[in-house]
């Protein structure tokens, strides 16, 4: 009997390897491009719930925002005379990785409080400094540590706001350094990310390839500045582990994740202009062009059957991992 078990777990674990294996292809077949739709004028509210919202499709819309004062204000001038006297939450890395592993540790960055106007003379080069600075608290820091700037856009976008009958849980601001990069890594929300200045560089997975996406699980440490002015990783005390993805898509191991190799990722520019909708629950990696100015706007996803088919996919992949 013993024998007999074993030999059927085996075989259910073949089977659920090989669903694993198909689910990416049949959801490029169900839909998914092989790269991001552009949109040049808005949908209605319903049009584009039904069009990409329920289809959890990415689209770049032009035209989306080209009523905003910011897209002619927001000049790094005019941010240091609105706002250049006020202290803010900068994240500084040695490398530009901020929320990301390294040396087998989930390291979030240093968050120094410093005066904007300080920020920006690193990023116009006035000062140069070794680190890599970059303005993105995710806690609706455009409201929260910005406010003089919202009346250059909108507290909410009003035709998403419709389409999901809510508001947004957090408008952020974000400015930095080209070496900035946000590594891989996925959200529980519909993002609408919106580009003032400069370009972001955006590769993008769907929930369909999570199975050859690997996670581990890692302690969480903060960088901190030594006496020195060197940066030490610091270790969180009775903190728990983090689960996050070890993989650089852009240099990816393929010797020690060779899964990887059977993902398809998509790749996007999102100009100044322009308004890239991020379905929930995709995963994507983010460089810039130098000085780039971003608002983005978060609104909570439904925790309908689309999130429970991520789940299954996502218990799914752990199982096989663990075999």
């Amino acid at each position: 009997m013993a024998g007999a078990d074993g030999e059927g777990e085996a075989l259910a674990l073949r089977a659920v390897r090989r669903c694993l294996a198909a689910f990416p292809a049949e959801a490029r077949e169900l839909g998914l491009t092989e790269s991001v739709p552009y949109l040049d004028s808005l949908l209605s509210p319903l049009e584009f719930y039904r069009e990409w919202v329920c289809p959890n499709k990415p689209c770049i819309i032009q035209n989306a925002f080209s009523h905003w004062p910011a897209l002619k204000k927001w000049t790094l001038t005019y941010l240091r005379k609105v706002a250049g006297s006020k202290v803010v939450s900068v994240a500084v890395t040695p490398n530009g990785y901020a929320d990301a592993v390294y040396q087998d540790r989930f390291v979030m960055p240093e968050e120094r409080h410093m005066l904007f106007g300080n920020f920006l003379d690193i990023v116009e080069k006035k000062v140069i400094s070794p680190s890599v600075f970059y303005v993105q608290k995710q806690c609706s820091n455009l409201t929260e540590e910005f406010p003089e700037l919202l009346g250059d856009v909108e507290p909410e976008v009003p035709w998403m706001s419709e389409a999901l009958g809510k508001k947004p849980d957090a408008v952020n601001f974000w400015l930095g350094e080209s070496a900035a990069v946000t590594s891989l890594h996925k959200d529980h929300y519909e993002n609408l990310y919106c580009v003032i200045s400069g370009e972001k560089h955006f590769l993008l997975h769907p929930p369909s390839d999570r199975p050859f996406i690997p996670y581990e699980l890692y302690l969480p440490a903060t960088y901190c500045i030594a006496e020195d002015g060197s940066f030490q990783v610091v270790d969180k005390k009775a903190a728990d582990k983090v689960p996050w993805i070890p993989l650089d898509p852009l240099n990816p191991d393929l010797e020690q994740y060779p899964e990887y190799a059977q993902a398809r990722p998509l790749r996007c520019t999102v100009k100044a202009g322009e308004m890239l909708y991020l379905p929930s629950l995709w995963f994507h990696h983010v460089q810039q062009s130098h000085g780039c100015i971003a608002v983005n706007y978060w609104y909570d996803m439904e925790y309908d059957l689309k999130y429970s088919y991520y789940q299954l996919l996502d218990s799914l992949t752990k199982a096989v991992t663990l075999v």
